[in-house]
């Protein structure tokens, strides 16, 4: 079976990792020589292709090209990518969008300037512990796999100019959190919320108004499971204590102010398929 191509860059990460690492000095210089004229070749090559595409292409190509995961990394590895550093970090931004609005939240670009890049949290997003750490986690990968080059994002609050959220994106650093596919959730869709184990983790995912939500099965308040907790309209009500909770505010408690529903990180893909960020505690 072929290997997508995040396994593919991360095995030639990890080979070129290894020449750095033999002891021959002679070896790892001439290891290192072939694997740059590699590049310049297969640069060049590339560089031509691109320059015949963009002479006879009405822009759908390039188009297709860029939506290559493997293809776009190629681009941009030798300097070639179509789409310019802001264009391709407001996809980025417009990728994880519809999940902060359905959290009450948004994010706007400030400014690109290479390898920073600005935003404002604005909503629920400003200000909220939880909610900081589930942006951290949507940004950190969407802008890794549309901007590698970025290697720093800075968020400031609504009002004010004080640094809320800062993410370090070191070359060749993977994610802090990765993606993981829990399906289709039919079930859930249906209105029924179910927990659902992905990545050996369980999570309890809801569905309203066509649009799924995630989150941390227990409630705060007492510890209890929320596998098998009503929800009506936008309260889900825990079975143990009775405390409500907004899941469509990010988990807020109606009863107590202070309590509140741990969020998940959680896409939709192009597929109609649920994806949901665990590598970080929220």
């Amino acid at each position: 079976m072929a290997r997508s191509s995040s396994e593919l860059v991360a095995d030639v990460e990890r080979r070129l990792e290894e020449i750095e690492t033999l002891e021959d000095a002679p070896a790892r210089a001439k290891a290192t020589g072939i694997v740059q004229a590699l590049l310049e070749l297969y640069g060049a090559g590339l560089e031509r292709i691109v320059d015949e595409v963009a002479a006879r292409d009405d822009g759908a190509l390039a188009h297709a090209f860029t939506q290559d995961e493997l293809i776009s990394h190629l681009l941009l590895l030798h300097g070639l990518h179509p789409v310019s550093l802001e264009d391709r970090v407001l996809d980025a931004l417009a990728e994880v969008r519809p999940y902060l609005e359905s959290h009450g939240g948004n994010v706007e670009l400030l400014a690109v300037e290479e390898p920073t890049v600005r935003l404002r949290l604005q909503g629920s997003c400003s200000g909220c512990p939880s909610s900081t750490m589930t942006l951290k986690l949507a940004i950190e990968n969407a802008i890794r796999k549309a901007a590698p080059e970025i290697e720093e994002v800075i968020a400031h609050e609504a009002k004010g100019a004080s640094d809320l959220l800062q993410i370090e994106l070191a070359p060749g650093m993977r994610p802090a959190g990765d993606w993981l596919t829990a399906g289709a959730l039919p079930d859930v869709a249906a209105g029924r919320p179910a927990v659902k184990r992905v990545g050996g983790r369980p999570i309890l995912f809801l569905a309203l108004d066509g649009r799924f939500y995630a989150y941390r099965p227990e409630c705060p308040a007492c510890g209890e499971a929320l596998e098998d907790a009503p929800l009506l309209g936008v309260a889900l009500t825990c079975p143990g204590c009775g405390n409500r909770y907004d899941v469509l505010r990010a988990g807020r408690g109606l009863d107590d102010p202070q309590l509140q529903l741990e969020p998940v990180p959680l896409l939709v893909d192009d597929d109609g398929l649920v994806k949901v960020a665990l590598a970080l505690p929220a």
